[in-house]
């Protein structure tokens, strides 16, 4: 197989980054190993995480994920993917497999304690290297954490869903959502749309977006919500919907969201799932009265494992799930990044490598 390819993308130094001055420039892949995939990029999504990471929000860390592009090299044990196939790659781009993981022997490789490494911004185990993203020309990432895009998925269209749809669709898989349930989505932005697709997708009888203006209604409904919560401008919103939920998934990442009056929406034993994560973590206090009178729950999630990234790709084409996305032409990454943190996206930027969409 060819490799006199190059790898170089746009790098992240400083805090600053994420105010538009990422500077394009040569980075050392991973060491290969013959479990892994070199990855010709052709579009990547840009995530909200992107913008943490760009601030250091989450750490000092730069670069990027949500890669979709065209197979280059594939190694001697990579079974599943092979040369010009048409593959993406997530959040995660490697976790410890060893068969005595609780975690990874078990399908939950997301959660692993051991050796987690993102696809951004991580350090590889036994001196492989660090993981540089895809804002690039090309990847490197693990084949076990590599997908095969099912065809009829466009491309521009599967990239997003590597993060931002999985984020949504494993916590609305796993905690039941389906006929006869109500789901309520909290911030339809760029998690929230795909949460509103998804549950729609796997049969939600009813769902309803919630976010604060509602100048955001229209645009809503038309992604397929049956009713729309504008907090900001509905008033009484909280008593008027109380006990009518019986999922939340909550995609906002701020520490001063109104989460009573989120809790109060949910029926006797309903679930509220967080997904979006602030900087720094913190969210509202919680008072144990509000869990107790409606035996309600509170819980996380993260990503999703590669089984669910496969299991979601695939529902996206046979039920032609199209996110919104707005089409951004790599080198004009910085720019584009002004426009995400600014709130101007509606609801993914996708980054197009046009060098190689057109070869």
């Amino acid at each position: 197989m060819a490799t006199d390819y190059k790898f170089e993308g746009w790098l992240g130094h400083s805090p600053d980054s994420v105010k538009g001055k990422m500077e394009w420039g040569a980075f050392e892949p991973k060491k290969w190993t013959e479990n892994d995939v070199d990855i010709q990029v052709t579009h990547c999504g840009i995530c909200g995480s992107d913008l943490h990471m760009l601030r250091s929000g989450w750490g000092p860390t730069p670069y990027r994920h949500e890669i979709v592009g065209k197979a280059v090299r594939v190694g001697n044990n990579v079974k599943h993917i092979k040369v010009d196939d048409r593959v993406g790659v997530g959040a995660q781009a490697l976790s410890c497999l060893q068969p005595d993981c609780p975690e990874c022997s078990n399908g939950l490789e997301n959660h692993c304690a051991r050796g987690n490494v993102n696809t951004y911004g991580s350090v590889y185990p036994n001196d492989e290297g660090k993981s540089y993203g895809g804002y690039a020309d090309y990847n490197r990432t693990n084949g076990h954490f590599v997908f095969k895009i099912p065809d009829g998925l466009p491309s521009e269209a599967a990239a997003p869903m590597l993060c931002g749809g999985v984020t949504v669709y494993s916590p609305l898989k796993k905690n039941g959502c389906g006929p006869g349930k109500t789901i309520g989505v909290v911030g339809v932005g760029g998690l929230g749309h795909f949460a509103v697709l998804f549950a729609k997708a796997l049969g939600a009888d009813k769902v309803v977006g919630i976010s604060r203006k509602a100048s955001k209604k229209e645009e809503v409904l038309k992604l397929g919500a049956d009713k729309y919560i504008a907090t900001d401008d509905d008033k009484n919103w909280h008593i008027d919907n109380a006990r009518t939920l019986d999922l939340i998934i909550s995609t906002v990442s701020s520490p001063n969201m109104p989460l009573t009056e989120y809790l109060s929406l949910l029926k006797v034993g309903g679930s509220f799932i967080q997904v979006g994560a602030p900087d720094g973590g913190n969210l509202p206090p919680v008072n144990a009265f509000t869990l107790i009178a409606s035996g309600i729950k509170i819980g996380g999630s993260a990503i999703g494992s590669p089984e669910e990234i496969r299991e979601m790709l695939q529902l996206a084409a046979d039920k032609n799930i199209r996110p919104w996305v707005q089409l951004r032409p790599m080198k004009d990454a910085n720019q584009a990044v002004i426009d995400m943190e600014e709130g101007k996206a509606r609801y993914r930027y996708v980054l197009v490598n046009e060098k190689h969409v057109s070869a």
